[in-house]
């Protein structure tokens, strides 16, 4: 009987203490978003965030590597979401399809798994700043480059084929990413909100045109 109390009494404590780790890296991350909107990402030290908290540095890495891991701690989340969503596309459907098709779905679900992070309007003033910021653009791009590795062997699983023979699948992705692109810098160049981003993502993939949208399975396609 005392250790069924002692392990009953436990479970409280330890759900008290991850609230307030969750809390605690929460405000950071949302004082760390607001700083760089407001001063902008050089202009922000850690020092800046752990006195907007009222905490250590030493709590500040305890839940990030630097600030860096702040600016694209959301952004990280939003890619997870875009990867899930392309995986669970019906088999059969035609790659570019699945990417579209994925895109549109996970737009709500970004948007709702960012608000419960920080507000949405917070974070598109932030991936201004990431386009603003030459060290933060290069890093996004690196980022943008492995989410597309990642992309490109999940289109490669789901249609059966070697990434590594066949370059269709990062054919593909390099397109559709690079049709991202354009339509993020056309968009943070104004002062739109997401459903304008929204609009513009999804008009600039209807130009992609119906040759990529053929599905792979004809063998005339077969990569020899």
């Amino acid at each position: 009987m005392e250790t069924v109390g002692t392990v009953a009494g436990a479970a409280p404590a330890t759900g008290l203490r991850e609230r307030r780790k969750r809390l605690t890296r929460d405000a950071l991350l949302r004082s760390s978003l607001e700083l760089f909107a407001a001063r902008g990402y050089e202009g922000t030290t850690v020092d800046d965030i752990v006195a907007a908290v009222h905490v250590s540095q030493r709590t500040f890495f305890r839940y990030f590597a630097g600030k860096e891991e702040v600016a694209f701690h959301v952004p990280r989340l939003a890619e997870s979401l875009v990867v899930d969503a392309v995986r669970g596309r019906p088999p059969g459907e035609p790659p570019l399809d699945a990417l579209r098709g994925a895109l549109r779905e996970s737009w709500d679900d970004i948007a709702e798994a960012v608000e419960q992070v920080v507000p949405l309007e917070l974070h598109l003033r932030v991936y201004r700043v990431i386009e603003s910021t030459p060290a933060l653009l290069a890093a996004h791009l690196r980022r943008s480059s492995e989410l597309e590795e990642r992309l490109a062997r999940v289109i490669a699983e789901r249609e059966g084929v070697d990434p590594d023979t066949d370059p269709r699948p990062r054919i593909l992705v390099a397109a559709v990413c690079g049709v991202i692109r354009v339509a993020e810098r056309s968009w943070s160049a104004g002062d739109s909100g997401l459903a304008a981003l929204r609009e513009l993502t999804t008009a600039h993939l209807d130009r992609l045109g119906p040759a990529l949208a053929e599905p792979w399975s004809d063998d005339r396609h077969t990569s020899r």
